[in-house]
């Protein structure tokens, strides 16, 4: 059956985790299985992972953390609501609860009498700052740690700091059909369908300031141990579903291929956790490194490309005969 003709963008997060995470992801762009990385400038590793990045020249974008390990913007020297009490950030269920009950403070800055609590816009550009003192340049775009980035009212901030340092790339984590995957475990599928949720609410605030997505992403469903050539084959021919054929569509296939971590280097200052310490991350490298994948896709009429080769449309851009991408896609059941 004809499909769409695709160009997919594959993304290594968390470039700077560790010493060994950063080997494997270099491992996976000289292979010509990752086309671009996203650098926690948190991470234990983001000094030399910066200098792996312009050696080889790798296309790098910001993972913007507001749920892990240590900031690195003023609130590291003192109380802040994206802090628990040992100063590091509330993690990646606490951080959604704590914006969930509003208990971060959203806007820039808020002072009350000595006390300077740092917030969510203040965060991102100390952490947009730093990847410019590491790498010398912008980054090529700006994702979310633990897709942060997405949440109700972060999404809003996040959009307007990316619009004022003149960023218009990021990552709209939204997998169709990631609800019926019934490999995800009860816990995995339920995250992802939230994730969808709020990706999909995001979708305005991101547009209204002038960011840019790829037309489809996967990578909800093929995390870790899930990562195959035929879930990564079976995501993108979901996310293509009803788009004409002959259209020119772009995706983004999110990636964490590397080393296990080996305690206690890693992580962001916090040690490395189990997922990074497990056999997955390995198992992703070797899944985006052998043949059969890439078989699979060209046969499938993928090809792969980087996000300056890509012409990313908002929706609703384009010529007046094609459809948005909404048009396409239908909320997963939960």
């Amino acid at each position: 059956m004809a499909r769409p003709r695709v160009r997919l963008v594959v993304t290594a997060d968390d470039f700077g985790y560790c010493p060994r995470r950063d080997e494997g992801i270099v491992e996976a762009f000289l292979a010509g299985a990752v086309t671009s990385v996203s650098l926690l400038v948190n991470g234990a590793a983001a000094e030399s992972a910066a200098e792996l990045a312009r050696r080889h020249r790798i296309p790098t974008g910001l993972h913007a953390n507001l749920s892990e390990g240590r900031p690195v913007g003023p609130a590291r020297h003192g109380a802040s609501s994206l802090l628990g009490p040992e100063g590091f950030f509330l993690g990646k269920m606490g951080f959604r609860e704590a914006v969930a009950a509003g208990e971060v403070v959203l806007p820039q800055v808020r002072r009350c009498g000595f006390r300077k609590m740092l917030v969510v816009r203040g965060e991102l550009e100390a952490q947009l700052s730093r990847f410019r003192e590491l790498l010398g340049r912008d980054p090529t775009h700006v994702d979310g740690h633990q897709h942060v980035h997405v949440l109700p009212g972060v999404c809003q901030v996040f959009a307007e700091a990316l619009q004022a340092c003149g960023v218009r790339f990021t990552r709209l984590p939204m997998e169709r059909g990631v609800g019926g995957c019934a490999w995800l475990e009860a816990p995995a599928r339920a995250f992802a369908c939230a994730v969808e949720q709020d990706a999909r609410a995001a979708m305005g605030p991101f547009a209204r300031h002038g960011l840019r997505w790829t037309d489809v992403f996967v990578g909800l469903s093929t995390c870790g141990r899930h990562m195959s050539a035929h879930h990564v084959s079976g995501a993108l021919a979901r996310a293509l579903e009803g788009i004409p054929t002959g259209r020119a569509v772009t995706a983004e296939l999110m990636a964490h291929p590397g080393y296990p971590s080996v305690p206690p280097a890693g992580g962001s200052s916090e040690g490395p956790d189990a997922f990074s310490c497990s056999w997955e991350r390995l198992h992703e490298l070797r899944v985006l490194t052998a043949p059969v994948l890439w078989a699979q896709l060209a046969q499938d009429g993928v090809q792969l490309c980087t996000l300056h080769e890509l012409d990313s449309k908002r929706p609703g851009e384009g010529t007046p005969s094609e459809a948005t991408l909404e048009t396409f896609l239908e909320p997963s059941p939960l």
